[in-house]
């Protein structure tokens, strides 16, 4: 009799409980806003270590390893061309919107109750391997700068995570779609000190999350 009123206590849970933390990667397609004259997009991979307050508020961790590129040194004025690897370093606050709308009466709510903002600290080791900073087309143009540097930043992020859910209806599995625009407290992640603006990245990214454990429960019934 015991067991079983465990068995019927833990079953009446369905639809409920929620790992606190998930493992995940992802993809990223990057565009560095510099000082060079023209874009060029790279890619990036992202690891992230999360933990879930509740499933639509979570703290984020991530690891970021790629390259950033831009410029082209025999068609523009200036001639600047960079190639910069980099890591990167980052944490999140992240809010879905299931956490601030009742989504129980709601199709429209329902469907977008997984659309998140996200805002943190990171900061940034960049390492370029090619930086020209001589014009052919302006002699004697010179674009100062650093090969090697430390950045802060701050990310700003809008994304949307899908929720597959297992056989308890507990979300086990997680596509993340976002848009990531970081703000660099510097101007040297491209290698040149020119100019009165800050320099910036922006990413595409597309990843998974895998639930980890930690099973605890929601105050709603997660999915509908």
């Amino acid at each position: 009799m015991v067991v079983c009123f465990v068995v019927s206590t833990a079953r009446a849970q369905i639809g409920y409980d929620y790992a606190q933390y998930d493992v995940g990667f992802a993809a990223g397609i990057n565009k560095v806003y510099g000082d060079a004259e023209t874009f060029t997009q790279t890619q990036s991979i992202h690891f992230n270590l999360n933990y879930n307050v509740s499933p639509f508020v979570n703290y984020v961790f991530e690891l970021q390893l790629g390259q950033l590129k831009g410029g082209d040194s025999l068609k523009t004025l200036s001639g600047r061309q960079f190639t910069n690897d980099f890591t990167s370093v980052m944490f999140r606050g992240q809010v879905q919107l299931g956490e601030l709308v009742d989504y129980s009466q709601n199709p429209m709510y329902n469907a977008f109750k997984n659309l998140y903002l996200s805002v943190g600290l990171g900061f940034v080791v960049n390492h370029l391997t090619e930086a020209n900073r001589y014009s052919v087309l302006v002699p004697g143009y010179y674009s100062p700068g650093s090969n090697n540097s430390n950045e802060i930043l701050i990310p700003a992020r809008i994304g949307y995570e899908f929720k597959i859910y297992n056989k308890f209806n507990e979300p086990s599995f997680k596509v993340d779609v976002g848009y990531q625009y970081n703000f660099i407290l510097g101007d040297n992640l491209d290698g040149y000190t020119v100019g009165n603006k800050n320099d910036a990245y922006s990413q595409i990214t597309i990843g998974v999350k895998f639930a980890l454990g930690g099973i605890t429960s929601y105050r709603k019934l997660i999915t509908y």
